[in-house]
C-alpha cells in the first residue's frame, strides 16, 4: 500500500488488517502521518516502510494499491514538480514492480482527470476539460499521465490493472490544514471563525464518506479478471458549497458567518460522478449520508482541537 499513512490509505489498511490480510505500508510521510497508523505499529500483520516511490522498490507482495500522491491543492501545489514526479515516475516504478512479480495493481486516480467538466454528471467515457499549464495541472495532468501508463503497461505487458477515479472524500484523519472544503469548514466552525466560501457558493460537489470509498476500492480490486476500469468511485448526491457550509454551522453549533472570496484558478464549478458502471460491475454504491458522515468527522476534528 503506497501512501498508506495518508487519509484514505490508513483507512484502507485498517479494513485489510480487519479482513485478515498482511499489509506493507509504504509512505515517505510528505503528507501522510505516523499518527494515522500509530495504532497498527505493533500489529503482527502490519509493517511500515518509509520510502519515496520516485525511487525503485524491491519487495515481494501479492497485490499493490498505489495511493501515493498529495491530493489537496495546498499540498500538491507546495511542490508541483514533485507532485508530477510521484504520479509519473512513481507509477512507472510501481508498474515495474507489478510486472516483475506478476501481481495486480490498483491506481488511485481522481475525478480531477475530468478538470472543469463540460459534461454533467461525469461518466468514465468523458475525456475531460483540463488546463495543461494551470496551477492545478501538476495534479490533474500527473494523474492523467498515470492512467496512460497503467493502460499502456496493461496493453504492452499484460499487467493486471484496476483504475479508480476517486471523487471528493471526507472523514476522520483528514489533515486539518489540507485546504479541502470539508476540513476547512469544520475547522473554521470549531474555532468560531467565519467560514470562507469561494465565489457565491453555488458550485457543487459530491461528498463520499471514507468507509464507502474503502469498500468501493476493495470491490474494484476483487472484481472480475479483465475488468480494468477506469471506474468512478464517489457519491452521486450533489450539494452546493453553500449548503455544506450551512450544514457544518448547524451541526457544530457555531455562530460563524459566510464570507465570500474570489474563485481560485481552474476550480471546477460542478463535480458529480455517474456511478452506473460501479453499480453494474462492482455492485457498489455509497450508503452513508453526508450528515451521518459529518458527525464522525466533526468529532474527530473536535478531539484534535482539545
Amino acid at each position: 500500500m503506497t501512501g498508506g499513512a495518508g487519509f484514505v490509505g490508513s483507512h484502507l489498511i485498517d479494513r485489510l488488517i480487519a479482513d485478515g490480510d498482511e499489509v506493507l505500508c509504504v509512505d515517505n510521510l510528505f503528507t501522510g502521518a505516523k499518527a494515522n497508523i500509530a495504532h497498527l505499529l505493533g500489529h503482527p500483520r502490519f509493517e511500515f516502510l518509509r520510502h519515496d516511490i520516485c525511487w525503485p522498490l524491491f519487495v515481494e507482495v501479492d497485490a499493490i494499491f498505489n495511493l501515493a500522491c498529495p491530493a489537496s491543492p495546498i499540498h500538491y501545489q507546495h511542490d508541483p514538480v514533485q507532485t508530477t514526479k510521484v504520479s509519473v515516475i512513481g507509477s512507472i516504478n510501481m508498474l515495474g514492480l507489478a510486472k516483475r512479480i506478476k501481481v495486480p495493481i490498483l491506481q488511485a486516480s481522481t475525478s480531477e482527470v475530468y478538470g472543469d467538466p463540460t459534461q454533467h454528471p461525469q461518466t468514465e467515457s468523458y475525456w475531460g476539460n483540463v488546463n495543461p499549464i494551470g496551477l492545478r495541472s501538476c495534479y490533474d495532468e500527473g494523474k492523467r499521465c498515470a492512467e496512460t501508463l497503467f493502460f499502456d503497461y496493461h496493453r504492452q505487458h499484460g499487467i493486471a490493472i484496476k483504475v479508480a477515479r476517486i471523487f471528493n472524500t471526507y472523514g476522520p484523519r483528514m489533515h486539518p490544514a489540507d485546504g479541502r472544503v470539508v476540513s476547512n469548514f469544520v475547522m473554521q466552525a470549531l474555532r468560531g471563525e467565519d467560514i470562507t466560501i469561494f465565489g457565491d457558493g453555488s458550485q457543487t460537489r459530491s461528498f463520499c464518506y471514507v468507509d464507502d470509498l474503502v469498500e468501493g476500492l476493495l470491490q474494484l480490486m476483487n472484481s472480475r479478471d479483465g475488468f480494468t476500469g477506469p471506474v468512478n468511485i464517489g457519491n452521486p448526491v450533489e450539494f452546493t458549497i453553500r449548503e455544506l457550509a450551512e450544514l457544518v454551522i448547524e451541526m457544530t453549533g457555531a455562530r460563524s458567518k459566510l464570507v465570500q472570496l474570489p474563485l481560485p484558478s481552474d476550480d471546477p464549478t460542478q463535480r458529480k460522478p455517474d456511478i452506473s458502471l460501479a453499480r453494474a460491475e462492482l455492485g457498489w454504491e455509497p450508503s452513508i449520508a453526508l450528515r451521518d458522515g459529518l458527525v464522525k468527522t466533526i468529532d474527530y476534528f473536535r478531539q484534535l482541537a482539545n
